[in-house]
């Protein structure tokens, strides 16, 4: 077989560039280049362009706003005695608000707040203090004819508003008449919720206090009293006893009393027989005999004794006592001047006091009745020979 005829390659032929191109190619050789740079704004021109279409944009919505707040109307408010309240056209009445005419106004005891009714402090307050005031009248009238029997035990609410607008109140608190009327009504209803209330035989209102209201006023000398009215039957049955017992402790206490001035008095006497009688002794021994050295006793007892005091036996018994336990004296029956008579003697030799002066007996009562008298008599130094036989 016979190979394939090889073919020979061609020798290429360099390309020289052409000196001076063509228009067309130009034209499309500068529509691909950078456009200039004077065609597009500079960065501080686009940042004052952004700036005042933000302001436009801020003026156009708030003109806006101006305009729509102000072109928009509320709606009027249903008349309250209407039939149908609820409609497009209108806003329904609030509560404790009356509604004419699109207008609304707030019943006695609320005000306005935007648009609805709300609460009166200030009258609230009001009407708390005419109710304690209602509270305390009543159930002092109640008391006080459950304690002394004046009055009547029911109040009248007329009484009341009378008492009431002769304190000129709604002057005072500054209050219009529909609201001080409305605060006399709220409080009134207060007090109907404490009270006990009536209507009397001519339909009249009347307001008791109630029991357990009206211990809270009741003083100290009615709740004796009403004690004792309680328990009278028991006391008039025990009346003899407590008489019987409050007399025997006064006259324990008199006794008692009676004793002390006894015990007291009769020692001051003793001791004023003691230095009578001594002295009378001592006398007697220098005088050598020429006086007795006895005193009669009942001579000593009226000199001693105040008139008043020889009343009373007793007194002068308890000075014989002290004398007959003493046994320094002596006490014997002897005759004088033809009559049995009773005489002390004073029986110590050389006594212990005859050489130095005995001091005068001061003795202080605690029986302020006797006591000027007791320093009086104890005071007086009686002599020797007034009740002696010198």
């Amino acid at each position: 077989m016979s190979s394939p005829p090889r073919r020979r390659p061609k020798k290429s032929i360099p390309k020289t560039p052409n000196p001076r191109p063509s228009s067309s190619s130009t034209s499309s050789v500068g529509f691909l280049k950078e456009p200039s740079s004077a065609l597009f704004p500079s960065k501080g021109e686009l940042l004052r362009l952004l700036g005042a279409l933000a302001i436009a944009l801020a003026v156009a919505v708030s003109c806006n706003y101006a305009v729509n707040f102000i072109n928009r109307q509320p709606k009027p408010f249903c008349d309250s005695d209407a039939q149908d309240s609820i409609s497009d056209s209108c806003e329904p009445c609030p509560n404790n608000g009356e509604c004419s005419k699109g207008h609304l106004n707030c019943l006695p005891g609320y005000k306005k707040s935007g648009r609805s009714c709300v609460e009166d402090g200030e009258i609230n307050q009001t009407a708390k203090k005419l109710s304690e005031w209602i509270e305390h009248r009543v159930c002092e009238a109640s008391v006080q004819f459950l304690c002394d029997g004046a009055g009547t035990v029911w109040t009248q609410e007329a009484d009341l508003w009378m008492e009431l607008d002769k304190q000129r109140l709604k002057e005072k608190l500054g209050l219009d008449n529909e609201s001080y009327v409305y605060a006399k009504q709220k409080a009134m209803g207060i007090a109907d919720g404490i009270l006990e209330i009536q209507k009397s035989l001519h339909g009249v209102k009347e307001l008791k206090c109630p029991d357990w209201l009206s211990e809270k006023y009741k003083t100290f000398s009615c709740y004796i009293r009403q004690w004792i009215h309680q328990h009278a039957l028991i006391l008039v049955s025990l009346l003899p006893l407590l008489l019987g017992i409050a007399a025997f402790v006064i006259l324990q206490l008199r006794n008692i009393r009676r004793n002390l001035y006894l015990s007291t008095r009769a020692e001051q006497l003793y001791q004023q027989v003691c230095e009578i009688l001594e002295e009378n002794a001592t006398t007697a021994k220098t005088l050598n005999n020429e006086c007795e050295s006895w005193v009669v006793a009942s001579r000593l007892r009226d000199h001693l004794l105040l008139p008043r005091e020889r009343k009373d036996p007793l007194l002068w018994k308890k000075v014989e006592e002290f004398v007959q336990q003493d046994s320094r004296l002596d006490q014997y029956p002897k005759l004088v001047k033809g009559e049995q008579k009773v005489v002390w003697e004073w029986q110590v030799e050389g006594s212990l006091s005859s050489s130095r002066k005995r001091p005068k007996v001061i003795t202080s009562s605690k029986l302020g009745s006797d006591e000027g008298t007791h320093k009086s008599v104890a005071q007086r130094r009686p002599r020797a020979g007034e009740a002696s036989n010198c």
